[in-house]
């Protein structure tokens, strides 16, 4: 999957507006931020921070609470959630979500003179789950269908899964992950995530370090 369509269109949702007294429709969450996250990550000091705990902090406070991380781990790991611990569960999920936050600093270098046109929607009554539909644009390149599966929720809108030219986040890991649970079951599937955040954590530091 390629990584820069992605990255940014998991940021679209970075604007917190849960705390507002009324649900915001999930087409209107995202065409409401939209402006304030390319201003943002426009910002050229900003995007040179890519390891900087400031970026991070950003990240964890404003994109990560628009998704539903435990529907999505839970989709990712597929069959094998079912016999997972509780324990082994909130691991997946706490390892699973600091491996988005770190690929989401790397990738805000990337954000430059892109345009987003999202689609109007129409939700049906009661409905509880809707995919929204927007497309990318960047000069010179072709343009980039990305659609958000969203759930209603208590809170408000949240996103389980993106799809970015037809390929789903979910689906993309739901592979990767089944092969390592099959090789050394659930705990190595976690040890994998500990061990590919650790490094990607130590990487920041010795790069910040070199600065």
């Amino acid at each position: 999957m390629k990584i820069f369509p992605l990255i940014f269109s998991l940021s679209l949702l970075s604007v917190s507006l849960a705390a507002q007294a009324e649900i915001v429709p999930p087409d209107e969450l995202i065409k409401a931020t939209v402006s304030e996250v390319l201003e943002v990550i426009n910002k050229e000091k900003l995007a040179k921070e890519t390891d900087n705990k400031k970026l991070l902090e950003f990240i964890d406070a404003k994109v990560l609470p628009h998704f539903n991380f435990e529907h999505m781990t839970k989709l990712a790991v597929a069959r094998s959630w079912r016999t997972a611990t509780p324990e082994q569960k909130a691991a997946l999920i706490v390892e699973f979500r600091t491996m988005l936050v770190r690929t989401y600093s790397k990738a805000f270098t990337l954000y430059k003179d892109i345009k987003v046109d999202i689609k109007p929607l129409t939700v049906p009554a009661n409905a509880d789950e809707v995919t929204v539909k927007t497309v990318m644009l960047r000069k010179g390149a072709p343009p980039v269908p990305v659609d958000y599966e969203m759930e209603k929720m208590p809170t408000g809108w949240k996103a389980f899964d993106v799809t970015v030219e037809g390929i789903s986040l979910v689906a993309t890991h739901r592979g990767s992950f089944a092969e390592k649970v099959q090789q050394s079951g659930i705990d190595g599937l976690i040890k994998s995530l500990v061990d590919l955040n650790t490094t990607a954590e130590n990487d920041a530091v010795k790069k910040a370090d070199a600065k």
